[in-house]
């Protein structure tokens, strides 16, 4: 677990995957921000944006960390919410952002997506090991 541990922590952005209306996965790198070990990874983003729309309508997902020194990555599948509560939002809010968010906080085209890992995929030297995450 230490090795996944690191690659979570090296990598800056984290490749997200939601599902299109005809059944086909989409990717899209976007920054890492907030995580609690690998179970819940959390994300601002625009709340009229595709990916935002997708997850409302299918919430199956995955990310993806892919390893810079080392042939090595790994895929967490599992759901993702979209959270509008401005509690929430103030949480995660940081002063930058609102060159994204003009309104600020309470904008209503940012939103904060929330992934909950269920199983989890690494691949390390020539090894894939799949596991379980509770």
């Amino acid at each position: 677990m230490t090795e996944i541990n690191q690659l979570v922590a090296d990598t800056r952005n984290i490749i997200v995957c939601s599902v299109d209306e005809k059944g086909y996965p989409n990717a899209k790198a976007m920054f890492k921000t907030v995580h609690d070990d690998l179970k819940s990874f959390y994300f601002s983003t625009n709340t009229s944006s595709m990916r935002t729309q997708q997850f409302m309508k299918n919430s199956q997902a995955s990310l993806y960390f892919c390893g810079n020194e080392e042939i090595n990555g790994l895929m967490l599948i599992g759901e993702m919410k979209v959270l509008t509560d401005s509690a929430i939002k103030q949480q995660f809010w940081q002063e930058g952002w609102k060159i994204f968010y003009p309104k600020g906080v309470n904008d209503p085209d940012y939103c904060i997506l929330q992934f909950t890992a269920k199983q989890g995929h690494y691949y390390h030297a020539l090894q894939k090991h799949n596991f379980d995450i509770e």
